[in-house]
């Protein structure tokens, strides 16, 4: 098992809990979530320190479930260097070698909108993102921080797919991805696509490691993570590797 300890303290920060609510992604349990304190800005120090004991970032906010009776929210990552693909991933990467990609800040941009836009509303009718609205998208997807940044995947000029990722110092954190919604589009797993390009990404940039989030065994939506082997799931303070 690998350490989960920061390398730099944490100052002093003070973090606020949820009223329960229902949660997003168990319908028959309630929710609760541990928020760094919203006057705090999201900087890279305690950025990189919080995501090593469980947190991930929302626009501008850090947070992690902190539910009372439930501990089904996982902490995953990819460790990048031991990552092999399957035959299935492996079939999606050279079915997509005509797609090109481009990592630009975390702007605002038109584009990018229309095309979440058309994400939700046919893939996530049924969630709390619905209905999309430009104010959600921005604060939830855009961020003037430098270690905030968007992957664009085109076809030609045709703009597919967007995944929005942060550089911590420890790996490449996944934060969200939306994609062309379409017979002529989901035949390419854009979405496990993504996620292979991240982890390629990861090695340029000799980052260990590839954080997807949170896993939960009992959630169809969030299966496809333990498809990338080998993945370590958070354990108190350490990493271990998900043995299923």
């Amino acid at each position: 098992m690998s350490s989960n300890a920061p390398r730099r303290p944490v100052r002093d920060l003070r973090f606020f809990l949820t009223v329960p609510h229902t949660c997003s992604y168990l319908p028959d349990k309630e929710a609760t979530t541990l928020f760094l304190d919203p006057q705090e800005s999201p900087v890279r120090g305690v950025y990189d320190s919080l995501s090593l004991l469980g947190f991930r970032r929302s626009g501008r906010h850090l947070y992690r479930p902190h539910c009372e009776n439930c501990n089904a929210c996982r902490s995953v990552r990819i460790p990048v260097e031991a990552f092999s693909p399957n035959r299935a991933q492996r079939k999606v990467w050279r079915r997509n070698q005509d797609i090109t990609t481009r990592v630009v800040p975390a702007r605002y941009e038109a584009r990018h909108y229309e095309l979440y836009a058309d994400y939700i509303r046919k893939r996530h009718a049924d969630g709390d993102m619905y209905p999309p609205s430009r104010d959600q998208y921005r604060t939830f997807l855009t961020l003037s921080e430098p270690y905030a940044f968007l992957l664009e995947m085109y076809l030609g000029e045709e703009l597919l797919a967007v995944c929005a990722f942060d550089q911590l110092e420890h790996g490449l954190s996944a934060i969200y991805t939306f994609y062309a919604v379409g017979d002529a589009w989901d035949k390419r797993s854009l979405g496990t696509l993504a996620v292979l390009e991240l982890i390629e990404l990861s090695r340029e940039r000799s980052l260990p490691h590839l954080y997807l989030g949170y896993w939960i065994e009992e959630c169809r939506k969030m299966r496809y993570k333990q498809d990338f082997s080998p993945i370590e799931i958070l354990d108190g303070r350490h990493w271990r590797p998900l043995i299923r």
